[in-house]
Protein backbone atom coordinates (compact mmCIF):
# COMPACT_ATOMS: atom_id res chain seq x y z
CA UNK A 1 0.00 0.00 0.00
CA UNK A 2 1.39 3.36 -1.05
CA UNK A 3 -0.21 6.80 0.31
CA UNK A 4 1.34 9.77 -0.83
CA UNK A 5 1.34 12.51 1.03
CA UNK A 6 2.32 16.45 -0.58
CA UNK A 7 3.33 17.95 3.17
CA UNK A 8 6.32 17.65 5.01
CA UNK A 9 4.62 18.44 8.08
CA UNK A 10 2.03 16.08 7.63
CA UNK A 11 5.09 13.42 7.11
CA UNK A 12 6.44 14.42 9.79
CA UNK A 13 3.46 14.23 11.84
CA UNK A 14 2.13 10.59 10.38
CA UNK A 15 6.27 9.14 11.31
CA UNK A 16 5.76 10.40 14.69
CA UNK A 17 2.24 8.79 15.16
CA UNK A 18 3.78 5.30 13.56
CA UNK A 19 7.27 5.56 15.42
CA UNK A 20 8.78 5.81 11.84
CA UNK A 21 11.90 7.99 10.28
CA UNK A 22 11.40 9.68 7.21
CA UNK A 23 14.28 8.55 4.32
CA UNK A 24 15.39 11.39 2.30
CA UNK A 25 16.03 8.94 -0.45
CA UNK A 26 13.91 5.96 -1.50
CA UNK A 27 16.06 3.37 0.23
CA UNK A 28 15.65 -0.02 2.06
CA UNK A 29 14.51 0.54 5.41
CA UNK A 30 16.06 -0.68 8.35
CA UNK A 31 13.82 -2.37 10.89
CA UNK A 32 14.20 0.42 13.45
CA UNK A 33 13.01 3.14 10.70
CA UNK A 34 9.73 1.05 9.88
CA UNK A 35 6.57 1.95 11.38
CA UNK A 36 3.86 0.04 12.79
CA UNK A 37 -0.24 0.41 12.65
CA UNK A 38 -2.46 -1.60 13.66
CA UNK A 39 -5.18 -0.89 10.98
CA UNK A 40 -4.76 0.94 7.68
CA UNK A 41 -7.66 2.38 5.84
CA UNK A 42 -9.80 4.86 3.97
CA UNK A 43 -12.68 6.30 5.62
CA UNK A 44 -15.32 8.77 4.07
CA UNK A 45 -15.49 11.62 6.59
CA UNK A 46 -17.71 14.69 5.45
CA UNK A 47 -17.97 14.29 1.64
CA UNK A 48 -14.28 13.33 2.21
CA UNK A 49 -12.04 10.31 1.70
CA UNK A 50 -9.16 10.18 4.25
CA UNK A 51 -6.52 7.34 5.05
CA UNK A 52 -6.77 6.51 8.94
CA UNK A 53 -3.81 4.68 10.48
CA UNK A 54 -5.19 3.13 13.44
CA UNK A 55 -3.23 1.91 16.74
CA UNK A 56 -4.78 -0.43 18.72
CA UNK A 57 -2.70 0.13 21.83
CA UNK A 58 -1.58 4.07 22.68
CA UNK A 59 1.98 3.85 21.17
CA UNK A 60 2.11 6.91 18.93
CA UNK A 61 2.34 10.17 20.34
CA UNK A 62 0.04 12.01 18.29
CA UNK A 63 -3.64 11.75 17.78
CA UNK A 64 -6.62 13.08 15.67
CA UNK A 65 -9.45 14.59 17.05
CA UNK A 66 -12.22 14.98 14.48
CA UNK A 67 -14.88 17.90 15.49
CA UNK A 68 -18.02 18.30 13.73
CA UNK A 69 -21.11 20.84 14.11
CA UNK A 70 -23.42 22.23 12.44
CA UNK A 71 -22.13 25.70 11.91
CA UNK A 72 -18.83 27.51 11.86
CA UNK A 73 -19.27 29.49 14.87
CA UNK A 74 -19.54 26.11 16.96
CA UNK A 75 -16.72 24.19 15.28
CA UNK A 76 -14.59 27.48 16.17
CA UNK A 77 -15.71 27.64 19.67
CA UNK A 78 -15.28 23.94 20.03
CA UNK A 79 -11.61 24.47 18.52
CA UNK A 80 -10.58 27.03 20.93
CA UNK A 81 -11.53 25.22 23.76
CA UNK A 82 -10.08 21.84 22.96
CA UNK A 83 -6.62 23.79 21.88
CA UNK A 84 -7.04 25.38 25.50
CA UNK A 85 -7.30 22.69 27.18
CA UNK A 86 -4.43 20.68 25.43
CA UNK A 87 -2.30 23.77 26.38
CA UNK A 88 -3.25 23.50 29.40
CA UNK A 89 -2.39 20.47 30.20
CA UNK A 90 0.97 21.00 28.61
CA UNK A 91 2.12 23.79 31.12
CA UNK A 92 0.91 21.24 33.81
CA UNK A 93 2.67 17.99 32.70
CA UNK A 94 5.60 19.92 30.79
CA UNK A 95 6.89 23.02 32.13
CA UNK A 96 4.85 24.52 35.54
CA UNK A 97 2.11 22.57 37.47
CA UNK A 98 1.03 25.80 39.66
CA UNK A 99 -2.01 27.48 40.22
CA UNK A 100 -3.57 30.22 40.91
CA UNK A 101 -6.82 31.70 42.46
CA UNK A 102 -9.06 32.40 39.38
CA UNK A 103 -12.14 34.00 39.23
CA UNK A 104 -10.93 37.49 39.17
CA UNK A 105 -9.07 36.94 42.94
CA UNK A 106 -5.50 37.18 41.94
CA UNK A 107 -5.78 40.14 39.97
CA UNK A 108 -7.72 41.95 42.59
CA UNK A 109 -5.13 41.47 45.07
CA UNK A 110 -2.27 42.82 42.87
CA UNK A 111 -4.76 45.73 42.23
CA UNK A 112 -5.46 46.24 46.10
CA UNK A 113 -0.93 45.58 47.10
CA UNK A 114 -0.38 48.19 44.30
CA UNK A 115 -2.76 50.39 45.43
CA UNK A 116 -1.15 50.22 48.82
CA UNK A 117 1.54 50.79 46.96
CA UNK A 118 0.58 54.25 45.44
CA UNK A 119 -0.59 55.80 48.35
CA UNK A 120 2.60 55.61 50.01
CA UNK A 121 4.60 56.61 46.81
CA UNK A 122 5.44 60.59 46.53
CA UNK A 123 5.02 62.51 43.59
CA UNK A 124 3.66 61.90 40.25
CA UNK A 125 5.08 57.83 40.22
CA UNK A 126 1.67 57.61 42.58
CA UNK A 127 -0.50 58.37 39.57
CA UNK A 128 0.96 55.97 37.21
CA UNK A 129 0.73 53.28 40.05
CA UNK A 130 -2.90 53.92 40.67
CA UNK A 131 -3.88 53.70 37.29
CA UNK A 132 -1.63 50.51 36.82
CA UNK A 133 -3.40 49.33 39.65
CA UNK A 134 -6.87 50.14 38.44
CA UNK A 135 -6.45 47.74 34.92
CA UNK A 136 -5.90 44.72 37.11
CA UNK A 137 -9.66 45.15 37.84
CA UNK A 138 -10.82 44.31 34.34
CA UNK A 139 -11.19 40.24 34.79
CA UNK A 140 -13.61 40.87 37.12
CA UNK A 141 -15.27 43.97 35.84
CA UNK A 142 -15.43 41.87 32.56
CA UNK A 143 -17.21 38.52 34.56
CA UNK A 144 -19.67 40.95 36.01
CA UNK A 145 -20.51 41.95 33.16
CA UNK A 146 -20.42 38.90 31.29
CA UNK A 147 -23.37 37.59 34.15
CA UNK A 148 -25.45 40.97 33.98
CA UNK A 149 -24.33 42.45 37.21
CA UNK A 150 -23.14 45.94 38.26
CA UNK A 151 -20.00 45.88 37.55
CA UNK A 152 -18.97 48.68 40.15
CA UNK A 153 -20.83 46.93 43.17
CA UNK A 154 -19.04 43.92 42.41
CA UNK A 155 -15.42 45.70 42.56
CA UNK A 156 -16.34 46.59 45.93
CA UNK A 157 -17.52 43.57 47.31
CA UNK A 158 -14.27 41.98 46.05
CA UNK A 159 -11.80 45.30 47.75
CA UNK A 160 -13.85 44.89 50.80
CA UNK A 161 -13.57 41.33 50.82
CA UNK A 162 -9.24 41.53 49.95
CA UNK A 163 -9.07 44.41 52.54
CA UNK A 164 -10.45 41.51 55.22
CA UNK A 165 -7.77 39.45 54.21
CA UNK A 166 -9.73 37.33 51.94
CA UNK A 167 -7.33 36.50 49.15
CA UNK A 168 -8.61 34.25 47.30
CA UNK A 169 -12.32 36.17 46.82
CA UNK A 170 -13.29 36.22 43.17
CA UNK A 171 -16.53 36.22 41.22
CA UNK A 172 -17.74 32.57 41.32
CA UNK A 173 -20.34 31.91 38.66
CA UNK A 174 -22.43 28.79 38.96
CA UNK A 175 -25.53 27.28 38.94
CA UNK A 176 -26.99 29.95 37.68
CA UNK A 177 -25.68 32.36 39.91
CA UNK A 178 -22.89 34.55 40.94
CA UNK A 179 -21.24 35.65 43.91
CA UNK A 180 -18.54 36.95 45.48
CA UNK A 181 -16.83 33.75 47.05
CA UNK A 182 -13.78 31.53 47.67
CA UNK A 183 -12.16 30.53 44.59
CA UNK A 184 -10.23 28.15 45.64
CA UNK A 185 -12.76 25.99 47.24
CA UNK A 186 -15.09 26.25 44.23
CA UNK A 187 -11.70 24.84 42.43
CA UNK A 188 -11.45 27.88 40.47
CA UNK A 189 -7.86 27.60 39.31
CA UNK A 190 -5.53 29.43 36.98
CA UNK A 191 -2.01 28.16 35.44
CA UNK A 192 0.89 30.13 37.20
CA UNK A 193 2.58 30.41 34.02
CA UNK A 194 -0.73 31.97 32.50
CA UNK A 195 -1.16 34.73 35.00
CA UNK A 196 2.79 35.59 34.73
CA UNK A 197 3.47 35.64 30.85
CA UNK A 198 -0.25 37.73 30.31
CA UNK A 199 0.57 40.02 32.83
CA UNK A 200 3.99 40.36 31.15
CA UNK A 201 3.02 40.80 27.90
CA UNK A 202 0.31 43.58 28.98
CA UNK A 203 3.08 45.13 30.64
CA UNK A 204 5.58 45.78 28.19
CA UNK A 205 2.64 46.86 25.46
CA UNK A 206 1.75 49.53 27.67
CA UNK A 207 5.27 50.36 28.58
CA UNK A 208 6.38 50.14 25.04
CA UNK A 209 3.10 52.72 23.97
CA UNK A 210 4.30 55.21 27.15
CA UNK A 211 7.93 55.26 26.01
CA UNK A 212 7.13 56.73 22.46
CA UNK A 213 8.03 60.48 22.42
CA UNK A 214 7.05 61.19 19.05
CA UNK A 215 4.05 61.29 16.95
CA UNK A 216 3.83 60.23 13.09
CA UNK A 217 1.24 62.00 11.17
CA UNK A 218 -0.07 60.21 8.22
CA UNK A 219 -0.50 62.47 5.29
CA UNK A 220 -1.81 61.73 1.50
CA UNK A 221 0.15 61.02 -0.81
CA UNK A 222 0.90 62.85 -4.30
CA UNK A 223 1.82 66.23 -5.35
CA UNK A 224 -0.35 69.80 -5.02
CA UNK A 225 -3.60 70.23 -4.80
CA UNK A 226 -5.30 71.12 -8.02
CA UNK A 227 -7.11 75.08 -7.65
CA UNK A 228 -10.61 75.73 -7.95
CA UNK A 229 -11.77 76.31 -11.15
CA UNK A 230 -15.84 76.25 -11.29
CA UNK A 231 -15.78 76.98 -14.87
CA UNK A 232 -13.31 74.96 -16.13
CA UNK A 233 -15.80 73.10 -18.27
CA UNK A 234 -17.41 76.22 -19.49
Amino acid sequence: MAVRVNSKFDIRRLCSALNATALPRLTKPTAEECGHAEHVFTKEIGDTNVVVFHQAKAEGSIATIVLRGSTENIMDNVEYAIDDGVNTYKCMSCKDAHYMAGAGATEMEIALQLGDIADRSPGLEQYALRKFAQSFEVVARSLAENVGMKATDVISELYAAHQKGDKHAGLVIGGGSAKVDDAVKNKILDLYLVKFWGIRFATTAATTVLRVDKIIMAKPAGGPKPKENPDWDG
